[in-house]
């Protein structure tokens, strides 16, 4: 199969994602890391030196349409496949039908295969001693790690490179070249498109080039003209094409602290259902899982504190799981570490203790250390008196034993009576120091 033969002819009959495929690296959206200038892949790829290849990453990043890129700007022939859908004996065929052309007319292939993941080892190790020779040039996508999906062998012959999600401004810039182009995309139609659409759709699609652009397709296919023949694209008309909700969030407006706070406070007040409704809006609106679970971390320090001392580990569990994991499961540990912390007793005597402590150190003059309690461990310092005096708790009885830690006494944690914390008041107020109120 040529992909490249009666390109234009076909090219009208085609989705609107495969049209506006680039036919060049500069027309490539994103992927600098990889395909910018200097950069090892696109040396290969300009110096008709590519080996095989695995790119892998999330849907509608151009991993498909990369492989094409390079299979047109080597001249190679292309054959695509999917591994859902082939086998065995189609892998022979491909591979036999690429060393005959090879032989024959000295044309190179490039096999695409698709969801490489789904290949068995068997039908893996089908590839190896043709790829050994470089016939076929093998280019495999996946969306897991290749690393635990793909067999050994087949990875020391391949250069693995991972695609990331496209930002929003890309997303946008391929949207509106493909309103305006004419020989690929939608230029020949009269499409007015509010910036408010474009933006949506650049933003709902979450990184997928080929959820935005089907979307922008469906809306000025199926969307009525005006009586000056112009398709109106609103922003109403791009949620209906992509399925999705338009929210106001905007990350750098007031939406995104006043939901914020309003997540915060939730969890505060002990209100879980509405701490789930706010964390739910800002998934939903393509909120940065790590934001939300930084923010469970802090409301567990400020808000729950020592009175239940699990619910920092807890926060924190769910940051590092969201790092790991990512959407969507990540909003799982995410939702249970916002119940805990919403649902745990209340204590902000961290909090004030820290900030009375803090406002102590910038009004009043700072305390130098007391002799007893500096660090003695070097030569000389007995000299100096350091350390001389210290009283170890652990030799006293209950491991506790008065002495000063300050030249002039402070006091800024005040305990309440909440959950854990009223066991710590407790031995606090049983120590023999005689720790009065504050006041």
């Amino acid at each position: 199969m040529d992909l490249f033969t009666n390109e234009t002819k076909a090219n009208k009959d085609l989705p609107l994602a495969v049209r506006m495929r680039p036919r060049s690296l500069d027309e490539f959206a994103g992927q600098r890391h990889i395909l910018g200038p200097g950069k090892l892949l696109r040396r290969a790829i300009e110096a008709d030196r590519v080996s095989s290849l695995v790119l892998y990453g999330p849907p509608g990043v151009g991993k498909t349409s990369l492989a094409w890129c390079i299979a047109n700007l080597t001249k190679s022939n292309y054959v695509a496949i999917n591994a859902t859908t082939s086998n065995v004996e189609e892998l022979r065929r491909v591979i036999a039908q690429a060393k005959h052309k090879k032989s024959s007319v000295s044309s190179k292939t490039i096999l695409f295969i698709d969801e490489i993941h789904r290949f068995n080892k068997a039908q893996q190790d089908v590839l190896m001693p043709d790829l050994e020779e470089g016939n076929p040039i093998l280019i495999g996508a996946t969306v897991h790690n290749p690393y635990f999906s793909l067999v050994a062998p087949l990875l020391s012959r391949s250069l693995v490179f991972e695609l990331k999600s496209l930002k929003e401004d890309e997303i946008s810039d391929i949207l509106a070249l493909a309103v305006k182009d004419k020989e690929k995309g939608l230029g020949s139609l009269k499409i007015k498109i509010e910036k408010r659409a474009l933006a949506f759709l650049a933003k709902a699609c979450e990184g997928d080039a080929r959820r935005a652009l089907n979307a922008l397709e469906v809306a000025a296919l199926t969307t009525p003209k005006s009586k000056e023949g112009i398709i109106n694209i609103s922003l109403e008309v791009a949620a209906e094409s992509i399925q999705k909700k338009p929210l106001l969030y905007d990350r750098d407006e007031d939406a995104h602290y006043d939901t914020a706070s309003a997540f915060i406070k939730s969890m505060r007040g002990t209100d879980p259902d509405a701490a789930l409704y706010w964390m739910a809006k800002m998934l939903a609106a393509g909120e940065d899982p790590r934001f939300i679970a930084r923010r469970v971390c802090i409301a567990a320090a400020e808000d729950v504190g020592n009175a239940d001392p699990l619910a920092l580990v807890l926060a924190n569990a769910a940051l590092q799981i969201a790092e790991f994991v990512g959407m969507p499961e990540a909003r799982i540990p995410l939702a249970q570490a916002v119940i805990y912390v919403a649902c745990a007793p209340k204590s902000n005597a961290s909090y004030l203790a820290i900030e009375r402590a803090t406002q102590d150190i910038e009004e009043r003059r700072v305390q130098e250390v007391p002799d007893h309690l500096k660090d003695a461990s070097y030569p000389g310092a007995g000299a100096l008196g350091h350390g001389e005096g210290y009283k170890y708790p652990h030799d006293f009885t209950g491991h506790y034993v008065k002495q000063k830690y300050t030249r002039k006494k402070v006091k800024y944690y005040e305990p309440l009576q909440a959950g854990y914390e009223a066991k710590i008041k407790e031995r606090l107020d049983k120590l023999p120091s005689g720790r009065s109120p504050l006041g």
